[in-house]
């Protein structure tokens, strides 16, 4: 097993409290997680400082989880390889057969499709890829 996941990236997080991207951040921040929102034009999102970029994300960041449509996705997750980023999960509309392909063909990167990390999770600490 590796090393156990703290420090989540939100791709797409949202202030629009219906939106999944704010959805999703709320549920890990109650079940512990150090969530970090990334949106290119937010300051904040549920009062958490946004990085505007995959570049300003701490290097602390164990998940990056992809709630932005396949189109937007496919250009991050070329970003977040070339980053050094490991572990990349994408909720059910974020992924696509050229995605799955480019993570399934990079040596060292973990990726999770089709599901959600809502349902996938209880309380920090239980989440593998």
């Amino acid at each position: 097993m590796g090393k156990e996941i703290k420090t989540v990236a939100i791709i797409g997080a949202s202030k629009n409290r219906r939106k999944y991207g704010n959805i999703i951040l709320r549920d890990l921040l109650v079940k512990g997680y150090t969530v970090v929102p990334v949106h290119p034009a937010q300051e904040e999102v549920e009062g958490i400082p946004v990085c505007r970029n995959l570049r300003q994300l701490p290097e602390t960041t164990d998940l990056l989880v992809f709630v932005v449509p396949a189109f937007v996705g496919i250009e991050m997750t070329k970003e977040a390889i070339s980053l050094g980023f490991h572990k990349l999960w994408f909720q059910p509309g974020a992924e696509s057969g050229e995605i799955m392909r480019l993570v399934e063909g990079s040596d060292g990167i973990s990726g999770r499709f089709h599901d959600c990390i809502m349902l996938k999770t209880i309380h920090q600490g239980d989440l593998e890829l």
